[in-house]
């Protein structure tokens, strides 16, 4: 049987004009599918500027669905994520970016550092250390190690945070050796606390050699040295740290009076505090003052009575009188007021209850960074985590 070609020649015309038409079709498909992703992504960024969050979120998973291969679509959409606290979806967001075999470095160390941040954000500290520690020799890397040291610190990790410091210092962006000598003073805290005395003592040497213009060793050095009965050394320590930081000598006051005391050299001691108070008075240099039976220099000498007026001229409260001629002080009121007799000696016990209690909040210390208040004075802050952020005086004395 005999093939007929014609029916051949007269197909080919039609399969040309079909495979044109369909070519027509993909193209027009193709041009539409490319006006619309750029208009969703920039209706998307009108929403993100009106800051109507939900609405560009929506805009920017129509501009993903649209063009799935678009990398800076995902990171503007999983950094919107993370914004409303949405952490889990930022984490499928970066992590559907991490296992494109596509992705560029740095594209992909972008991509790491951003599944970080949301790991942190949510809290996840763990994930969030492992997915920091991949950004080491990265572009990220100064920025990873802030944050790995933030982490440490408050999970008191203290060994893994001065790893991490030296790194930083080593690095010489900035200076950590003062931050690096708390990370030390601490794991000389966890070494008394388990009894080991000698390692604590060789640890605070060692963050007094870093960092000596910080107070923190040296008290923490004369408290062991009390601790361990050497008193004079104890009393030596605090009166090197009373020439070097006196702005710091509150917080070592009453400590610098009982080892002056214990020692016999309570009048060396009066001399120093005394001289200290009469440069910056202090509610707390004063009370030490007055435990050594002396009283702070004279600004105003009639205030206290004459010796031969009457016996009051001896009373040691007498310091909380010529305190309040230096400054306003309701907490040196109210302890003066303490040790008075009153006509109406009745009433004295509930106003001087109230007096207490008025007084005790302007005992606190104050964080300066974020204003976080306490009875006891820190090294770091527990409120926003930031080292040598209190005043070493008291909120009345601000």
């Amino acid at each position: 049987m005999d093939f007929d070609f014609s029916w051949l020649l007269l197909g080919l015309p039609f399969a040309f004009i079909l495979g044109w038409l369909a070519s027509r079709f993909d193209l027009r498909q193709l041009k539409l599918e490319n006006r619309q992703a750029p208009k969703a992504y920039f209706r998307g960024l009108n929403f993100l500027l009106n800051e109507q969050q939900d609405q560009a979120i929506d805009a920017f998973i129509e501009a993903v669905q649209n063009d799935p291969d678009t990398q800076e679509l995902h990171f503007a959409l999983g950094n919107l994520f993370r914004r409303r606290g949405e952490y889990q979806r930022a984490v499928r967001v970066h992590e559907h970016l991490l296992g494109r075999g596509d992705l560029s470095r740095v594209d992909r160390e972008r991509a790491q550092h951003a599944l970080a941040q949301d790991f942190l954000r949510a809290g996840l500290l763990d994930r969030a250390e492992a997915a920091l520690q991949k950004l080491e020799g990265t572009r990220y890397e100064n920025e990873a190690r802030l944050s790995l040291l933030a982490i440490y610190e408050r999970s008191r990790e203290w060994a893994q945070a001065a790893a991490i410091a030296q790194k930083l210092d080593d690095a010489e962006q900035a200076s950590y050796s003062a931050r690096r000598a708390h990370h030390l003073c601490e794991q000389a805290a966890e070494q008394l606390a388990a009894g080991d005395l000698a390692a604590a003592a060789q640890l605070l040497d060692q963050a007094a050699a870093l960092a000596p213009q910080s107070p923190r060793p040296s008290i923490e050095i004369a408290s062991l040295q009390l601790r361990n009965g050497d008193v004079p050394a104890a009393f030596a320590t605090l009166a090197a740290l009373a020439e070097s930081a006196p702005l710091a000598l509150p917080l070592y006051a009453a400590m610098l009076q009982q080892a002056a005391v214990a020692c016999g050299r309570g009048p060396e001691a009066l001399e120093l505090l005394q001289r200290r108070y009469a440069a910056s008075p202090s509610i707390d240099v004063l009370e030490a003052i007055m435990a050594l039976g002396g009283t702070p220099p004279a600004l105003q000498p009639n205030l206290v009575p004459d010796e031969s007026a009457d016996s009051t001229s001896n009373d040691p409260r007498n310091g909380y009188i010529e305190h309040l001629a230096r400054q306003p002080s309701l907490v040196a009121a109210a302890r003066w007021l303490a040790g008075e007799t009153f006509a109406h000696e009745q009433f004295h016990p509930p106003v001087q209850k109230a007096l207490d209690q008025a007084t005790r909040p302007l005992m606190r210390y104050r964080c300066a960074a974020c204003g976080f208040e306490a009875h006891q004075y820190f090294w770091h802050c527990p409120g926003c985590q930031a080292w040598d952020s209190y005043p070493p005086r008291r909120v009345e004395e601000l």
